[in-house]
Order: structure tokens, then C-alpha cells, then sequence
């Protein structure tokens, strides 16, 4: 991370979209992680519209992931029953938002139902991490994952 501040769930849901994309921009992709991910949407709005999107999304879709880095892929905690399903591969490359390195969870070869998303996610706390998710080449919408142990 290029900048000395630790940033958690709380801070990223008071954040707006400008503000994301700096953070995003100024932070390095860190180590893969391992494990399980609490998952939250994050939309740029303000806090309180963000908060409450973030708890129905969880609620009632998606959760978080569960990476595995020695298998080089992910798969989604969605449903309110959390169903590890939507397996993406997990690989270092170029981020399309700014070129620097970020670590890509491609869904391209490997969902029926997402092959046409792609997430980038870099380091922003102790075992916190910023996404950002792409429909095509379009950027639709944020999020980030707690792990608890920390990841390099």
C-alpha cells in the first residue's frame, strides 16, 4: 500500500466514488488471499444508503468469497445460505482502471452465469481488501473483503 492509513468496512462504506477510485489507484495488490472474505457492496452513495444496500445485498445475494490460492481460484458465498458457487480464477495482470498490478478474479472461463464479469481487488487494511467489479470493460459497481487473518 502506498499510503499509511488502514482502511476497514466502516471507512469504505463512508466513502464516495471519487474517493474509492483514489484509494484504489494509490494501493498495491498485496498477497492473495486465502480463506474466507466477508463481502461488502460498496456503492459510493452516502453512508447511510450505502449501509443499507450493502445489508440487503448480504442478506439476501452474495456474501463474500472463498479464495484458494494454491488452485488459483475463488468461488462466491451467494444465497442467503451462503452457497459456494461462481468460481472465478485468481491471478496477478495489469488493472484496466489504472495499468498498475491488481489481483484479478476472472470469471470468464470458468461461470456460465458471470463469464462476462471481471473483479480486481488490491490491499487496503489488515487483511482488507478494495474491489472494483466490471461488466465487459465497464466498472458497475465496488466492493471489499475482510479476511481475518491478515494477507501480505
Amino acid at each position: 500500500m502506498s499510503h499509511a492509513t488502514e482502511f476497514d468496512t466502516d471507512r469504505l462504506l463512508a466513502m464516495s466514488r471519487p474517493e474509492l477510485d483514489r484509494l484504489f489507484r494509490a494501493s498495491q495488490p498485496g498477497g492473495i488471499p486465502r480463506g474466507k472474505g466477508r463481502g461488502t457492496v460498496l456503492l459510493g452513495r452516502s453512508p447511510k444508503v450505502n449501509a443499507v444496500a450493502a445489508a440487503l445485498v448480504r442478506r439476501l445475494a452474495w456474501q463474500g468469497k472463498v479464495f484458494d490460492p494454491a488452485q488459483g481460484e475463488l468461488r462466491n458465498l451467494v444465497t442467503p445460505f451462503g452457497i459456494r458457487a461462481i468460481r472465478a480464477r485468481v491471478y496477478r495482470n495489469a488493472s484496466w482502471s489504472d495499468g498498475g498490478e491488481c489481483i484479478v478474479l476472472d470469471y470468464s472461463h470458468t461461470s456460465l452465469v458471470a463469464h462476462w464479469i471481471r473483479d480486481e481487488i488490491r490491499r487496503v487494511g489488515n487483511g482488507a481488501y478494495l474491489g472494483n467489479v466490471y461488466w465487459g470493460r465497464r466498472r458497475i459497481l465496488d466492493f471489499s473483503l475482510t479476511f481475518r487473518e491478515a494477507r501480505s
